[in-house]
């Protein structure tokens, strides 16, 4: 009885450190730029005031708008919180290791993605509708560059758990340097940042109507609802950072209570170097025209595809 209770105990403690921890890594992000830039930037705890402020808010909803449009937030924030008990982050394996694996959080993802363009699509409004379609095309060439680098990352564990795949790469710590591997990081790297909607493919700080993707969609909300799809696209945001950290530095993984201190410490560093890079692309890159982004997502599949044929030829 007391294996179940800990699991959930886990759970509960992951989901919540992640939920919290979202939002400042957004301020991190933020803060970086700002001090490569020369620039003093924001306070480092300016989203969280940022989201308080809006749920603290009641909300306008337009006459036209459908049950989609209403419930839509709080599907968009239970597929990513539901995503974020699947990747082992402090502990291994993760909470729900034994109810889905990489496949089913690209498709919790995609749900997200459904729930949020139908949303933008319901009001009838004119950027909702350019932004769901964009955010659709973005997401038709960075779903397979994300399946594919996850697949050449598992080839050889045999199998797509995270769990399984993770800790594979504890024991075989050398492979953790080779080539394939190395293209694939490549790939997912370049997949989360179109995934998360940042620079080169999207500016999640500009608010012109030529250049959203994301923001397009949340136009039309207000107030709290759109407090939570602020905060769950953060989540997802930090979900995808730490599929990164667990499929390429696992290290620092806990598997007895005693071992979470130093786990939660190894992935804050681990985080705050991933934060970093992010940081210096952006600092040191500008966004692309919405027509060459097809062209560096079709680098990412190449590099994902290069990445699989090494495995399987290699490996």
């Amino acid at each position: 009885m007391s294996e179940p209770v800990s699991m959930l105990g886990l759970a509960i403690a992951q989901l919540a450190l992640l939920v919290v921890l979202a939002p400042g890594v957004n301020g991190a992000i933020k803060r970086i730029k700002a001090i490569l830039q020369g620039r003093q930037g924001p306070p480092l705890l300016q989203p969280y005031f940022d989201l308080v402020k809006l749920l603290r808010k009641d909300g306008l909803v337009s006459e036209h708008a459908s049950p989609v449009f209403r419930w839509a937030p709080a599907f968009y924030a239970a597929a990513f919180a539901t995503a974020a008990l699947l990747v082992p982050v402090l502990w291994s394996p993760a909470p729900l290791a034994g109810w889905g694996d990489a496949i089913a959080l690209v498709g919790l993802f995609a749900l997200a993605r459904f729930a949020l363009s139908l949303a933008g699509l319901d009001t009838a409004s004119a950027f909702g509708g350019m932004g769901s379609s964009r955010e659709v095309a973005i997401a038709a060439l960075a779903e397979p560059a994300v399946l594919l680098a996850l697949v050449a990352v598992a080839w050889r564990t045999g199998g797509t758990d995270l769990t399984g795949i993770s800790g594979w790469l504890l024991v075989h710590s050398a492979a953790a340097l080779a080539p394939s591997q190395l293209l694939a990081a490549g790939a997912l790297l370049i997949a989360v940042i179109a995934e998360t909607g940042r620079v080169p493919v999207d500016n999640p700080d500009t608010h012109l109507e030529l250049t959203m993707v994301h923001e397009g969609m949340l136009l039309e909300y207000s107030g709290r609802a759109l407090g939570i799809l602020m905060w769950a696209g953060l989540l997802k945001q930090l979900v995808l950072f730490s599929l990164l950290i667990a499929l390429f530095a696992p290290f620092g993984l806990a598997f007895t209570p005693a071992d979470l201190p130093l786990a939660l410490a190894a992935f804050l560093v681990k985080l705050g170097m991933l934060v970093a890079l992010i940081s210096l692309i952006e600092s040191s890159s500008a966004k692309l025209r919405i027509l060459k982004v097809p062209e560096l997502l079709g680098a990412a599949c190449a590099l994902a595809v290069l990445a699989l044929i090494a495995e399987v030829v290699v490996g």
